[in-house]
């Protein structure tokens, strides 16, 4: 995790790199909304660049450079921060790693996984978060998880699987309406090449997930990582001992839950389609 210093520090830094998009952004005639269609993103994920509240990964500086034709001066603005600055914070660095993956196991017990979620859905998850976010921010999180979901899209396919507790899908989050919305959206996941959803009965009698939701990922590289995250924090495991542990538990979990066809079978129920 961050010291206050430290993210104060990757604050200025994001900023300044913002202020470069901006003024390259306008020499080349470009609003936030046209750049935003040529490089087919939210245009919030421009606008929260240029005012340094979301940081500019690498492959997005290589893409702004070309477009903007700026010569390289973004990636290497990107390249040359700070060593202490240059990384992001834990669940930066994993939606990095997601971004690229080419498959990704997925363990829920209390919400529907990001990558799943509605817009409605994500909102509400967000209006529950305690401190309360502003407007905006809530906003600018929602824009970005959606923006994430991409990599369920890609082609050739990423190899995904999620295990979801069904307290998630009986629950009332958001009201009726959105979960009803949400739980037809995963009926259509379901059917998505390369995603398999499976739901963890809460009438089970062993369970290996009590210990907490996570992610194991694998990078085109075939690099292994883990990612969890606490009330106070996240973490993104790389040690080969931690990250074959939570495998271990997957591997169970997916034993232990309900198969592709009973998870449909659930969700068709749920939304009285049987």
């Amino acid at each position: 995790m961050q010291t206050r210093r430290n993210t104060k520090k990757q604050g200025t830094s994001m900023r300044l790199v913002g202020a470069l998009v901006a003024l390259f952004r306008v020499n080349a005639n470009f609003t936030q909304h046209s750049l935003s269609e040529r490089l087919c993103i939210h245009e919030e994920t421009i606008a929260s660049i240029e005012q340094g509240r979301r940081r500019l990964l690498p492959d997005m500086a290589d893409e702004l450079d070309r477009v903007l034709e700026t010569g390289g001066a973004l990636a290497v603005a990107v390249e040359h921060l700070p060593e202490q600055e240059k990384y992001p914070v834990w669940a930066e660095a994993y939606m990095a790693h997601e971004k690229e993956a080419i498959a990704l196991s997925w363990y829920e017990n209390q919400v529907v996984p990001g990558l799943l979620q509605t817009e409605a859905y994500a909102r509400a998850t967000f209006q529950t978060t305690v401190p309360p976010l502003t407007e905006d921010e809530r906003e600018l999180r929602v824009a970005a998880r959606l923006e994430r979901q991409v990599v369920l899209h890609r082609n050739p396919p990423v190899r995904v699987s999620f295990v979801i507790s069904e307290a998630a899908l009986i629950s009332h989050l958001g009201g009726q309406e959105v979960m009803r919305e949400q739980l037809r959206h995963l009926r259509d996941c379901a059917d998505l090449d390369g995603v398999s959803i499976q739901a963890m009965p809460l009438n089970s009698e062993t369970h290996a997930g009590l210990s907490g939701p996570f992610i194991l990922l694998e990078t085109p590289k075939y690099q292994q990582f883990a990612y969890t995250e606490t009330q106070l924090g996240s973490q993104l495991i790389s040690d080969s001992d931690g990250v074959s542990t939570l495998a271990g538990k997957y591997g169970m979990l997916r034993t232990q839950a309900l198969n592709l066809k009973e998870t449909q079978s659930l969700l068709d129920g749920l939304l009285g389609e049987t």
